[in-house]
């Protein structure tokens, strides 16, 4: 039998794990602001090697936004189902958003093999190494994503829906969308002023 004060004590302890992962968002946020002004202060020097706008494909860079996007949309629809207790909707929609970040990430690791290929290494120029960095953490958050949402839908499947299981959905949800916007600065920042 759960009592009142039994909620109480659960309650505080996910608005604790809330605020703890809202802590862990902004300094993440504060790591990639560093990032991108170590890149706008950088971009420039390329020792007379190629300029981003040389090197870069906009095309690919647009797909890459329009998959991200797409997949942050599908996420959104996850937690619609995930509130409602739709089971099997909930898995849908996580499902095709783990694929659309997966097709993101082969679009990445595409462009820095083909990049690498060339001759274009991090350690090339202080250019390459911040674009590199830069990218390469998003990537790898991307990655870190894809492998929480896999566990979480294991979860899902052997556990089904209860509201601990919604609130990991929640902050999941909330992780790949703050992915997402940072995303749209990285194709602002580093791939459209390339071409300006």
């Amino acid at each position: 039998m759960v009592t009142i004060g039994d909620n109480h004590h659960e309650e505080a302890a996910n608005d604790r794990v809330m605020f703890g992962f809202w802590v862990y968002l902004m300094t993440d946020l504060l790591m990639f602001a560093v990032l991108f002004a170590v890149y706008a202060v950088l971009q420039g020097n390329s020792l007379g090697g190629p300029s981003g706008g040389e090197l870069f494909s906009l095309h690919l860079a647009l797909a890459e936004t329009l998959i991200l996007l797409t997949s942050s949309f599908t996420c959104g629809l996850g937690m619609i189902a995930a509130r409602m207790g739709n089971k099997k909707q909930v898995l849908t929609w996580f499902g095709v958003t783990f694929i659309l970040g997966l097709s993101f990430l082969g679009l990445e690791l595409r462009e820095f093999s083909s990049l690498i290929h060339e001759g274009h290494t991090i350690s090339s120029n202080a250019f390459l190494s911040s674009f590199f960095t830069l990218v390469g953490t998003h990537g790898l958050h991307i990655t870190s994503g894809l492998l929480w949402m896999a566990i979480v839908m294991v979860f899902v499947v052997r556990r089904g829906l209860n509201q601990h299981m919604v609130r990991k959905l929640a902050m999941l949800s909330l992780f790949w969308h703050f992915l997402d916007i940072v995303w749209i600065f990285i194709f602002t920042v580093v791939y459209l002023r390339a071409f300006v």
